[in-house]
């Protein structure tokens, strides 16, 4: 028989694939990209916190051990406090803080008030004083700033 006379149909291509339902590496694609994204963001925060904590306790043994005298002192632990502050909570909520609000924001992380009623008050209240804080009040402010980089949390 010749094959003009050969009883034959045409080829049937298959329907194109749809693009909907995705497989199910798509799926898991939508999926871990966010989570990714969310765990690298948790994580970075995490490590810088964990950083400038651990810079901190060294600035502040530094501080500590500097043959500088007490002003000079002063000034430097309170602009640690404040560094440290800023990289650890909101800067919205540290950068304006002054005078008694910025004790009481230090003394949020510590039980009682060792900032507003206790040695912590030098820190409002030294650069307005005729004389410069004694080596008494440096140390227990010393030992006080250590206490509270202690109590900062690295959540």
């Amino acid at each position: 028989m010749p094959p003009s006379q050969l009883p034959l149909k045409d080829l049937h291509l298959p329907d194109p694939i749809n693009w909907f339902p995705p497989a199910i590496g798509w799926w898991l694609v939508i999926v871990l990209i966010p989570v990714l994204i969310a765990l690298s963001y948790w994580l970075y925060r995490r490590l810088t916190r964990q950083t400038a904590l651990k810079s901190a306790k060294i600035l502040l043994i530094t501080i500590k051990a500097s043959p500088m005298d007490s002003a000079q002192k002063l000034a430097e632990l309170s602009a640690l406090l404040r560094r440290v502050a800023m990289s650890v909570a909101p800067r919205a909520e540290t950068a304006g803080l002054t005078g008694q609000a910025w004790l009481a924001f230090l003394d949020s992380s510590l039980i009682g008030s060792p900032f507003t009623k206790g040695a912590g008050q030098c820190l409002a209240s030294a650069p307005y004083r005729p004389s410069a804080p004694s080596e008494q009040e440096i140390s227990q402010l010393i030992s006080l700033c250590e206490d509270w980089l202690k109590a900062q949390k690295l959540s």
